[in-house]
């Protein structure tokens, strides 16, 4: 049988200039200090409301304590771009050098900051740090809106067949590429090969499902009337369903989704006639979590109830692609569990070593010979320059 053409779009991504502000790290005097103050986002996630767009615009006043600037510096730059008020990034950045220049470390780190929540977290027009980025950056809590922008920008260009994501690309493509190999022939790339040739060559035992640190993790499943997670972004806002990621939280994936738990949930800017912003922004106020006692062990498998589904999806849009023999758990990879392969009775993990495939088994024999040479050669590199800085002086 023929088998169907793949149904294919091509997006870009829309990645701003930082060349300008990445000359500002030069002047952040305490790396630890700063980062530890600004520069890990997740302990941001807390109880705390997320931004919903409903804030009010932080006056010229609010803006310049926050920034620790003259009022009329701000109120003579501030302007409009694209229907949307903000400060233009070369006034940031000259104001941040002068700051950088004086080593006045509150005045420099604030408008430091600012600008990369406004250019990196939450761009929009370009060298241009709009009102809801300023209001995101007051409300210290990116996290729900970065998740919101990235499921928005997706969804949009998918429904519009193609175009530009804007986005936290960094963000993006650093998830992306951590559930990828970590292997020194996959980073290196030799044979300089596509991203789709490489991804298609992957298997279930290639990926980085699970990461140890979310062991302890308890999941936000949903929030308040919804039966998902409600995210509000800068543009509008969209549902997330946490039951198809459950699989890197490490929990098992059992059975075909109910359709109530998929339910799509999805709104522009300026275009609610249900008014669903109000609905999400109170559906924030009760959040229900979900740990070990509500969704099994931590053993990061995925059942064949599940993947028969998942297969029928691909192929309801379009995605056919080669798969083994139907089996019922498949479980991850050594980079995640030290049990792996596909298994038919979970109590006999013997009958899976029968039923793998020839290819799947030269493909793994390959890549671990590869592996096996690297090391190798690391190896007598290191044993050498050892024997070199030991050898007697004359």
């Amino acid at each position: 049988m023929e088998r169907q053409k793949r149904h294919t779009k091509k997006y870009n991504f829309k990645q701003p200039d930082l060349k300008e502000l990445r000359n500002l790290t030069s002047y952040v005097l305490d790396l630890l200090g700063f980062k530890a103050r600004f520069g890990k986002l997740l302990p941001l996630l807390t109880t705390q409301l997320p931004f919903s767009g409903l804030e009010s615009i932080p006056t010229s006043q609010e803006i310049a304590d926050m920034l620790h600037i003259d009022e009329s510096l701000v109120g003579a730059h501030m302007t409009t771009k694209g229907g949307i008020q903000g400060l233009p990034s070369e006034f940031l950045i000259a104001q941040a050098t002068v700051y950088g220049k004086a080593m006045s470390e509150d005045a420099f780190e604030a408008i430091f900051v600012l600008l990369i929540y406004g250019l990196v977290l939450f761009p929009n027009i370009d060298k241009f740090v709009d009102v809801n980025a300023i209001r995101i950056f007051f409300a210290l809590n990116p996290i729900p809106t970065l998740l919101g922008d990235t499921y928005f920008s997706l969804y949009m260009r998918n429904a519009k067949g193609g175009g530009a994501i804007v986005c936290c690309l960094p963000l993006l493509y650093k998830w992306f590429i951590s559930h990828l190999p970590q292997t020194v022939a996959f980073k290196e790339n030799k044979g300089c090969l596509r991203w789709s040739t490489r991804l298609m060559s992957l298997t279930n035992d290639d990926i980085s499902w699970y990461n140890r640190v979310y062991d302890r993790v308890q999941i936000i499943d949903s929030c308040g009337e919804f039966s998902n997670v409600p995210l509000l972004g800068t543009c509008g806002g969209i549902s997330y369903n946490p039951v198809l990621a459950r699989r890197q939280l490490g929990f098992p994936l059992k059975d075909k989704p109910n359709n109530v738990l998929l339910e799509g949930v999805f709104f522009q800017e300026g275009k609610d006639p249900q008014g669903l912003k109000g609905r999400m922004v109170r559906a924030w106020r009760k959040i229900h979590k979900k740990g070990r006692n509500e969704l099994g062990p931590k053993n990061c498998i995925a059942l064949e109830p599940y993947t028969t589904w998942v297969r029928k999806r691909a192929s309801e849009y379009l995605m056919p692609y080669d798969y083994p023999r139907p089996t019922p758990l498949i479980v991850a990879g050594p980079s995640t569990l030290p049990n792996q392969g596909v298994i038919d009775d979970p109590n006999d993990a013997w009958t899976s070593l029968l039923i793998q495939s020839s290819k799947f088994w030269k493909r793994r024999n390959d890549r671990l010979a590869k592996e096996k040479a690297d090391m190798e050669a690391a190896y007598e590199r290191k044993v050498k320059k050892l024997r070199a800085s030991y050898r007697p002086v004359p």
